[in-house]
């Protein structure tokens, strides 16, 4: 295909904890194309600036040789409805005036929703200069603000009404999973326009002679890690419930909270009203070190509120727990927990089902470390068989370059 201009609108994006983030933009700058980043200024999962930023209206700045525009947002990523509103409504304003400044000199637009907000701006933006606009759909709205509680009956019409107009204008759409792909059909959107791209890991292997220092609870322990957002989502006072009732049967095992999110104040009064059972939680950290990490664990868990919503969404930990070769307990249903079930490397139970989560739990602490050895290796066979960065990177251009 011949050589494109492709600007890649994400709210999130590095250092910022984002799954398509610069390895992505990177791998689509690689296939001969130019490829900028439309993004804000770092702030998630905590709501603050990162270190080494200020607010401001534009910046400028490159990365492994793509240009990145840091535009202006509303810092914000808590329980409050209206500083979320602020945060979604000032990135999509940003969007929009960059992208009627900026937007015809790009060949195609890709988008990575949620929110849908920078979907509407590139939406508005792309019908006027009639450029190809392709949305990646990641988490579906308005489904998953419902199921957050963040915003009521009417904001969620509302939120509906702008999805249907954005997947209207979109000439292609890239859900991430099957079930997705399935209620969008449901709510009218042609079964011709959309692709499903699983997502891939972003997990990078250790480089020979390369260690990184580990909690020093660590040591002498069956330790269990989770990392990422601590969120409503993950419900994680129910993998904490869980672990507490097997920690009785099997005192050696820890469990391990790394990252930030609005539920980091609930889980942090847990540990410390219990000083010594086991539970540990850690602040986030930077993504390589976090696969040392992962690679120093015993046993990934994943967990998941129960929510119809969740049965057609894969989070991205599904994929980069099996590419880390170590075994899984989850607490979740639908898509993902029939990838982790065929993965031959995880035991799954369904969501919000403490007694069953601890049991599985207790079974893991209870395998010598050949056996949970060998569930890991299960998995990542079963990754390298099932999901290629490569292949999405390829179908993504595919979709990008065609016709609009």
């Amino acid at each position: 295909m011949p050589p494109m201009r492709i600007l890649y609108i994400t709210q999130w994006f590095q250092p910022e904890p984002a799954f398509k983030g610069i390895d992505f933009a990177a791998a689509l700058a690689a296939a001969g194309h130019e490829v900028e980043v439309a993004t804000g200024f770092p702030n998630y999962p905590g709501g603050r600036l990162y270190p080494g930023f200020s607010l401001r209206p534009y910046r400028r700045e490159a990365m492994d040789g793509i240009t990145v525009h840091r535009l202006f947002l509303y810092p914000s990523h808590d329980q409050s409805s209206i500083g979320r509103a602020l945060n979604y409504v000032s990135f999509f304003l940003s969007v929009l005036l960059f992208g009627l400044l900026r937007g015809r000199r790009y060949d195609a637009v890709y988008v990575y929703h949620p929110p849908i907000t920078p979907g509407l701006a590139a939406a508005l933006f792309t019908r006027l200069y009639r450029k190809r606009f392709v949305i990646d759909i990641q988490d579906l709205w308005p489904d998953s603000v419902a199921a957050s509680g963040m915003a009521n009956g009417r904001v969620i019409k509302i939120l509906s009404r702008l999805c249907d107009f954005v997947y209207r204008a979109a000439d292609h759409i890239v859900p991430q999973s099957d079930g997705m792909r399935q209620r969008l059909i449901e709510r009218g959107v042609p079964e011709a326009k959309m692709t499903r791209i699983y997502n891939w890991a972003t997990y990078v292997p250790p480089r020979d002679g390369e260690e990184t220092a580990v909690p020093a609870e660590f040591a002498d322990h069956i330790n269990i890690v989770y990392g990422g957002n601590l969120g409503q989502a993950q419900a994680l006072d129910i993998l904490v419930d869980a672990f507490d009732r097997a920690q009785q049967k099997h005192p050696a095992l820890r469990l391990h909270l790394f990252g930030d999110g609005i539920e980091r104040d609930m889980l942090a009064k847990r540990a410390a009203a219990r000083p010594d059972s086991g539970l540990f939680l850690h602040g986030p950290v930077p993504r390589d070190r976090m696969d040392r990490i992962f690679d120093a664990a015993d046993i990934l868990a994943v967990n998941l509120k129960d929510d119809p919503l969740y049965l057609i969404t894969i989070p991205s930990k599904t994929q980069h727990y099996l590419a880390c070769g170590k075994p899984i307990i989850g607490g979740l249903s639908g898509e993902a927990a029939e990838i982790l079930q065929q993965s031959g490397s995880a035991l799954v139970c369904k969501p919000g089902n403490i007694a069953a989560l601890a049991d599985a739990i207790e079974r893991l602490g209870a395998m010598d470390d050949s056996e949970r050895r060998a569930m890991g290796q299960r998995g990542l066979a079963h990754y390298r068989d099932h999901f290629s960065m490569d292949r999405a990177v390829e179908t993504t251009l595919r979709l990008i370059a065609a016709p609009a």
